[in-house]
């Protein structure tokens, strides 16, 4: 006979609960009183236990995994909640639940997590949470920020690399910075670089160093960033848009462990957690042969996948209060959005994701004049040249994809096709423009103002 246990102060929810999980071979036990669940710890033995987090006591949902645990290692203890956090995730997860779930939940969800944990029934090993901070911007109560919350859990500890997966502006540098603070060496550096916003030979300088007369310039030897992580996390931002060349000696760092500064003879030992992230679908990059194979089942191993803001709309409203607070309190003022300006801003698609979002509630907060957001207000701030409608937000503007193209366009224009003097306007190497141009499909043999055609100028 399989025994469980459920609890959860809300009669209605237990009952459906206990109903749900009753089968031959199983004996389902169903508590309302936190504390009568604390003291079955000790006397009955369990093969899972379904507690909520949030129970009306002074014991607690934490509480009673941590008691469970302890009497009985092979208990597998699933825990739900209606205000998940990375914190509760995090300590949830170190100290041995087996899972997490949200509520208003799915009670075929519910099942089937009950089902694989009385399959597994296997002990867990309980680790001590040490206290971090809570990352600021990463909040969200929704499945899909659960389970981001989960992941970030799981790969606090690892030395493994890390890749996080996700749309611009939807937190994947926060998510690296949850992994450091969570994580064993929380104390020590975390380096972030921004893979795509530098020049190839620059890059490779910033990541591995170089040493003196390497290069114009190189006045002095100076240690890349792989030396300055060491001992801590280096997180590689937009790693989709690094050149295959230096793809090799990022694969070099993992394999080996060293790196070799620029103009240098010899390697370095390092010994820095490597996060990656990218917005791009690097499958894809893989089969068109712009991202090497071997590195990304480097990078692979462990992968976290940051939802759309669109995707979590129930989130919206705890964003905005933070952002509302987090402007408010830089412009000093006490700023409210009534709820139709929530409605809207909640309806909107946000191709931003979170950093559009914060955006727009700081110049709302700032524009506010008697220090109440309504409708009008966030109309005007937000106003296009579509049909009106507020889902209409944004849906002109370019990409940034695209006004980089415009860019490169514009610079070649004015170089008049000259392809060194449009790589010096841009401040990259000649390499790089060959790359840009390629990405988008733009032949630098040609004029790009009435499609007339010069030669190639170098």
């Amino acid at each position: 006979m399989v025994h469980i246990l459920v609890v959860d102060d809300d009669e209605d929810t237990l009952e459906v609960v206990r109903v749900a999980l009753t089968k031959p071979g199983r004996k389902v036990e169903a508590v309302r009183d936190a504390q009568a669940a604390l003291a079955m710890a000790g006397t009955h033995q369990y093969a899972v236990v379904l507690t909520d987090i949030n129970l009306k006591s002074k014991v607690n949902g934490l509480d009673l995994l941590r008691a469970f645990r302890e009497a009985s290692p092979a208990t597998n203890v699933i825990l739900m909640s209606g205000f998940g956090t990375l914190d509760n995730a995090v300590e949830g997860v170190r100290n041995g639940a087996f899972d997490y779930i949200s509520k208003p939940f799915d009670i075929r969800e519910v099942i089937a997590t009950v089902d694989r944990a009385c399959e597994a029934r296997t002990p867990v090993e309980t680790v001590s949470l040490a206290s971090s901070p809570l990352p600021a911007g990463l909040l969200g109560r929704t499945r899909g920020m659960l389970e981001v919350y989960k992941q970030i859990a799981l790969a606090a500890d690892s030395s493994t690399p890390i890749l996080v997966i996700g749309e611009s502006g939807t937190g994947k540098e926060l998510v690296a910075r949850a992994i450091h603070d969570y994580g064993k060496g929380a104390a020590r550096p975390f380096v972030a670089v921004n893979c795509g916003a530098l020049a190839e030979t620059l890059l490779e300088s910033e990541l591995f160093g170089h040493v003196r007369g390497s290069f114009t310039g190189a006045v002095a030897d100076k240690k890349g960033l792989f030396e300055q992580a060491n001992g801590g996390t280096i997180f590689l931002d937009e790693i989709g848009e690094t050149s295959p060349a230096l793809q090799v000696k990022l694969l070099r760092v993992l394999q080996e462990g060293e790196v070799r500064p620029v103009g240098a003879s010899r390697s370095a030992k390092v010994n820095a957690r490597v996060l990656a992230a990218t917005n791009r679908d690097l499958e894809e990059e893989v089969a068109a042969r712009r991202f090497r194979q071997d590195l990304y089942y480097r990078l692979s191993a462990f992968i976290i996948r940051l939802p759309a803001l669109r995707d979590r709309r129930d989130d919206i409203p705890l964003l905005l209060g933070q952002f509302v607070r987090n402007a408010g309190a830089r412009a000093r003022r006490d700023v409210q959005l009534t709820p139709d300006a929530v409605e809207q801003l909640t309806a909107h698609a946000w191709p931003g994701n979170v950093r559009e979002l914060e955006n727009v509630v700081e110049r709302l907060v700032i524009g506010s004049r008697s220090g109440r957001v309504d409708r009008a207000d966030v109309a005007a701030v937000v106003r296009t040249g579509g049909s009106g409608k507020f889902e209409d937000v944004f849906a002109e503007l370019p990409s940034l994809d695209e006004l980089e193209r415009r860019y490169l366009l514009h610079v070649l224009d004015v170089a008049h096709g000259h392809r060194t003097r449009a790589a010096e306007i841009l401040k990259i190497d000649r390499k790089t423009l060959y790359r840009m141009a390629a990405r988008f499909g733009i032949p630098l043999g040609k004029s790009h103002d009435a499609g007339g055609v010069l030669p190639p100028q170098d």
